[in-house]
């Protein structure tokens, strides 16, 4: 026992910290791997190719020569095929990777003054009061709506698939512009800099299998843009005005006009808005990626 201790203390002794930051950032980088490929099909991928490395390591120490050379050269040329068929599951791991993890306050008001930080909070706040009065009136009267407020991922791409619109925000501008049979009312409306910055774009639909039934095209359309982007997706349901959110591949039902407000000022400024013992989120269905 004391042998066995002396031997761990020497050990120790060796270990210095900076291998002990070395370890800790391959932990948290394959951690981050684990986590970004977990229920997609990069999850099988992964396996896959650990049963061939352990194969061939198997292979190499009982001088299996023939079933040695068939793994290797899968290993070599199979990665180079395999970046082609799993192109759509990299970008969406290298997006995941390269989204930058400020704060819509800490974006906003990075190297601003004073007075600019103050005109910017009281723009996002007027804008978030006017977008929780629209939903909250067409959730009333069943009118289908899809609202995407861009943060620091810029979604320019989809801009380009609809109509530049650059105004500013009114509950009659919204309303109108998601009213059935309207020239705009069947895409996404983009959220700018606090402005309404362009409608009837088309966004990427998300491939999740595990989305309730019970949500159609806008909230699949909505869970996809918040896969490859930080944006806060606001949805109202056509069939039953349920209003929805959807940020980060997850997706939030119940809100009325108070619980919207209250929650976008949360996600878009970092500021907490509930009172004290109030539960956040509490009553709302989360459906994860």
């Amino acid at each position: 026992m004391i042998a066995i201790f002396d031997r761990l203390q020497s050990i120790f002794r060796t270990i210095s910290p900076t291998d002990i930051l070395d370890v800790a950032v391959v932990a948290y980088i394959v951690y981050h791997i684990i986590k970004l490929v977990r229920e997609t099909r990069a999850a099988q991928l992964v396996k896959g190719i650990l049963a061939v490395i352990v194969i061939y390591a198997i292979a190499e120490q009982i001088h299996l020569n023939t079933i040695s050379f068939i793994m290797r050269n899968i290993l070599q040329v199979g990665l180079i095929s395999l970046v082609v068929v799993f192109q759509p599951e990299l970008r969406r791991v290298l997006e995941q990777v390269g989204r930058v993890k400020f704060s819509g306050r800490q974006f906003a008001f990075f190297g601003a003054n004073d007075e600019e930080k103050m005109a910017r909070s009281v723009r996002t706040q007027s804008m978030i009061q006017v977008v929780s009065e629209s939903c909250a009136a067409m959730s009333a009267q069943k009118i289908g709506a899809l609202i995407v407020i861009e943060r620091t991922t810029m979604l320019g791409e989809i801009v380009k698939t609809g109509t530049v619109v650059d105004a500013q925000p009114t509950p009659e501008l919204i309303r109108n512009i998601f009213f059935p049979n309207s020239p705009l009312h069947d895409g996404a409306m983009i959220i700018r800099d606090n402005k309404v910055y362009a409608a009837g774009c088309f966004l990427p639909l998300s491939d999740n299998q595990t989305i309730s039934r019970e949500m159609g095209t806008r909230h699949r359309a909505a869970l996809g843009v918040s896969e490859v982007s930080d944006a806060v997706v606001v949805v109202v349901s056509e069939e039953n005005g349920t209003i929805s959110i959807a940020n980060n591949g997850e997706i939030q039902r119940g809100f009325n006009k108070e619980t919207l407000a209250k929650e976008l000022v949360s996600r878009l400024t970092g500021e907490e808005t509930d009172q004290p013992g109030e539960k956040k989120r509490g009553l709302f269905r989360r459906v994860k990626r």
